[in-house]
């Protein structure tokens, strides 16, 4: 039986389908695990790093050095598909990790916008999020740490130019922003999940089609690398549970 948690390892490698030879920069444990996969299988070009400041192989030998500076020259020339987390996220993709409540006098401090601006008006930027809630999900983010579409398209053509979100992958589903306007739209739902409960977890409206597909199962080969190789200890399964 394919657990809920090995659907999202698949469906976070596909973000880096096609990617060519890209820094992939995964930030939390099951876009780790996807990352890796993809590598080991359909991206064999993705480049991984220890999270520091070295480029490694699959056996974590150490390929080459990546210090900052060069991380940042990545991030600016657009060689780089990051996949991180959002505290928020509205529909059209704005993304906060930074503060809860109004910014003069927030209720709760968060990470910070960090590099989130930078990283989504230059690179690839695609989003994981273990537990899909409204409180996630919202109608309007407290704070932009991430540019959204909306926000990409009406500051005009030098945030726009590189501007690009693939996809969202939550415990529930996979979506991406091809609905009107480049809103959300629900791609596919991991088997179990229903369109219902995906619309009850969200405080906007989705587009949705009539017919939504499921995220696709892990090959034989797919599902060995993440058991045997990737996770041995099964830890993916405490990020999302059945």
């Amino acid at each position: 039986m394919i657990s809920r948690s090995e659907y999202c390892v698949i469906a976070c490698a596909e973000a880096w389908r096609a990617n060519g030879e890209v820094l992939a920069s995964p930030m939390g444990l099951i876009p780790s695990f996807g990352a890796r996969l993809a590598k080991r299988t359909f991206s064999p070009d993705l480049l991984l790093t220890d999270g520091e400041a070295m480029l490694i192989g699959l056996d974590g030998s150490t390929e080459g050095w990546l210090p900052y500076r060069r991380h940042l020259t990545m991030v600016t020339g657009g060689k780089r598909h990051v996949m991180m987390g959002a505290s928020q996220i509205d529909r059209y993709g704005n993304q906060n990790i930074s503060c809860i409540g109004d910014w003069a006098q927030p209720t709760r401090q968060l990470l910070g916008v960090r590099g989130a601006p930078v990283n989504t008006l230059n690179n690839p930027v695609s989003y994981w999020i273990p537990k899909h809630s409204t409180r996630v999900f919202v109608e309007r983010v407290d704070m932009v740490s991430g540019v959204g579409h909306d926000r990409a398209e009406a500051a005009g053509p030098s945030a726009a130019r590189y501007h690009r979100l693939p996809r969202v992958v939550s415990d529930l589903g996979v979506f991406d922003f091809t609905g009107p306007g480049h809103s959300m739209r629900l791609a596919s739902l991991h088997p179990g999940v229903t369109v219902d409960q995906v619309r009850e977890a969200t405080a906007f409206e989705l587009a949705i089609a009539d017919d939504v597909p499921y995220t696709r199962e892990p090959t034989a080969e797919e599902l060995r690398l993440i058991r045997e190789v990737i996770d041995p200890k099964g830890l993916r399964d405490r990020e999302v549970r059945s």
